[in-house]
């Protein structure tokens, strides 16, 4: 048992490493991506898209070590599978031990973002200026370790909620008397439910985004509409309506999560519905492993093109107001949606809906629409 605490801790720890190497400033991979403004806008983005799915190995196989490690520590494959899986769940609780530490240094970076925008608006001097950017640039890093954190932990956690899924089923089957689940990928509703769940994950992500999107339009409409119609906006002698933008953005992002927010609780019961219990557990495959590894792969390539722009803004590749700064604004503007929308998102879809899974089991192992059809003779 103390192994498996050892190795959940050390598989934060590596999860960090990771997500700094990739992310940091000072590091290669953040430097080469701007680098990559040299060429134009589309090099950039493609090196942030590279950067971003080559990120997500170190994550997933520190995770996937550590579970390995913590269920044969318990005796996982001595003949007691529930004791495995109680040592997982272990590394996941030893993972989120140094939650206060993730916490403080997750909130580092929106705190430094803001002290550069009071700085900026108050017209302080361009060295203090200077001097938050370097302290932004750094919340961009930690912000994106602590959210690679969250969600290596939520993956580890939900491996214990699907196992735990599985033994309700199992007994909820027994009491119906009937056979236990066929997990075997040979199953169509297994099968199938690995597909729905990849589904599933990039349609929230979409929904995520989109959400993003219609919203960034609202304000672009209304703060062209105040340059229009406010006279002396332009000449920076009139102020500017900023309420009415803090209402647009307040608005979208409440009414734009709700088809997401909806589409999490609704997918595990209707599968299972349709699929059965086995088809449930396929789904939650495919949402556990696709999730975690978009989550990854949004979250550092947003905080390196964040970076990649810091970077440029330091001076370096021609500095402010260039071709080159152009270029990483673009990268940071689509990083943004990536890394503080949908890759967050991802810890709430996994975990509700492994949770939605367990609370509404009766329904998929009385009632599923794939059983009426075995029993049909067409």
């Amino acid at each position: 048992m103390l192994l498996s605490i050892f190795v959940g801790i050390l598989s934060g720890f590596a999860v960090s490493y990771s997500t700094e190497h990739y992310t940091s400033d000072a590091a290669k991979p953040t430097r080469d991506l701007a680098q990559s403004s040299e060429t134009g806008t589309a090099t950039l983005m493609i090196g942030g898209l590279s950067l971003g799915m080559k990120s997500t190995a170190g994550p997933i196989l520190a995770v996937s070590i550590a579970a390995i490690i913590s269920y044969i520590a318990s005796g996982g494959f001595a003949g007691d599978p529930n004791a495995g899986l109680y040592g997982i769940g272990l590394a996941a609780v030893a993972m989120l031990a140094t939650n206060a530490i993730i916490l403080a240094t997750d909130a580092f970076g929106p705190v430094a973002d803001n002290a550069g925008g009071i700085a900026e608006m108050s017209k302080l001097p361009p060295e203090v200026r200077e001097r938050t950017d370097a302290l932004d640039s750094l919340g961009n890093t930690t912000a994106a370790t602590g959210k690679g954190f969250a969600i290596s932990s939520t993956a580890f956690t939900a491996l214990a909620l699907l196992a735990a899924y599985v033994n309700e089923a199992n007994t909820s089957l027994g009491r119906l008397g009937k056979e236990e689940l066929d997990l075997s990928l040979t199953n169509p509703s297994v099968l199938i439910g690995l597909f729905l769940g990849a589904a599933l994950t990039f349609v929230f992500a979409a929904f995520c985004i989109s959400g993003v999107h219609k919203a960034a339009q609202s304000v672009v409409i209304e703060v062209r509409r105040q340059f229009k119609e406010i006279t002396g906006l332009m000449e920076g002698t009139a102020d500017a309506d900023y309420a009415k933008c803090v209402d647009i953005c307040t608005v979208n992002a409440q009414k734009e999560m709700i088809a997401p927010s909806i589409l999490a609780v609704l997918a595990p019961i209707v599968v299972g519905m349709v699929l059965g219990a086995a088809g449930v557990v396929g789904m939650l495959g495919g949402v556990i492993a696709t999730g975690f590894t978009m989550a990854i792969f949004m979250l550092n390539s947003g905080g390196a093109w964040d970076n990649a722009k810091k970077f440029i803004e330091a001076g370096n590749h021609g500095g402010k107001g260039t071709d080159n700064h152009k270029a990483a604004v673009v990268g940071d503007t689509v990083g943004d949606p990536l890394k503080d929308t949908a890759g967050p998102s991802f810890n709430i879809l996994i975990t509700l809906a492994a949770t939605v899974s367990i609370v509404f089991v009766g329904i998929a192992t009385r009632f599923s629409l794939i059983d009426i059809f075995r029993n049909i003779s067409f």
